[in-house]
């Protein structure tokens, strides 16, 4: 028995970037769907968001000194970039996928449109949602949060590079950090915690969506979260 029947995949841009510091790294790009095909074929329905740090990094990194506005738009198209590497992937290995982005650009992908997207899944098709939410200000961790919402996900895996989990601190900075099995969204909150910006973690609270946080670096995991073993950090309302 699954413990899910749908589940929505958060990939940071530079997950895909593997050990280097800039672009899509292509083999790692396959491993990632290769783990996304065992998803699918264990039965699960499956939609990914994807970030776009490893091309665009926002206002910390490549836009400094920018516009807000005009950065975050330009980071949209990064993962719009990595949505559909992603889809070429996938579609190597015969696994029906549709790309959809929150910013239209009918040549190359679909617009996104609810219902079309919830079609898709009850097809057995993987849908992965490109464009963050089409509006600047906002991240894509709070586009993984609203489109989980959107199309009723049953958990949000939330892949994170270089942790395995949350922690009370920093683990690279603290050797003492403290690792949680559990946490509620309140206490995620009021700790300060910031796996996600509040704006994703209030939505999650708010729709009841559980989260698991998990390491990236080893591409099992995200069979393993998906078939919901004891991994990482499970976080609840």
């Amino acid at each position: 028995m699954l413990k899910y029947k749908r589940v929505v995949l958060k990939l940071s841009g530079e997950s895909l970037a593997g050990d280097k510091d800039f672009g899509i790294n292509t083999p790692v790009v396959e491993s990632i769907a290769t783990q996304v095909k065992k998803i699918h074929d264990a039965g699960l329905e499956v939609a990914i968001v994807v970030g776009g740090g490893n091309i665009w990094r926002g206002l910390s990194g490549s836009a400094k000194g920018m516009d807000r506005a005009q950065a975050d738009y330009m980071g949209m198209l990064a993962t719009i970039m990595n949505a559909l590497a992603l889809q070429d992937a996938l579609e190597k290995m015969n696994v029906f996928t549709r790309v959809q982005t929150a910013i239209e650009m009918r040549e190359v992908a679909e617009p996104y449109i609810r219902r079309r997207a919830v079609r898709h899944l009850e097809k057995g098709r993987v849908v992965i949602f490109g464009g963050g939410t089409g509006n600047p200000y906002f991240s894509t961790d709070t586009t993984a949060a609203l489109r989980a919402a959107e199309v009723e996900a049953d958990v949000i895996l939330m892949a994170k590079k270089g942790t395995d989990g949350i922690y009370d601190s920093d683990p690279n900075k603290n050797p003492d950090a403290k690792k949680f099995d559990t946490l509620t969204y309140l206490e995620i909150l009021n700790r300060e915690l910031h796996v996600m910006d509040a704006t994703a973690t209030s939505l999650c609270m708010d729709n009841n969506i559980p989260l698991v946080v998990f390491n990236i670096d080893n591409h099992e995991n995200i069979l393993a979260a998906a078939l919901g073993e004891p991994i990482g950090t499970t976080v609840t309302r």
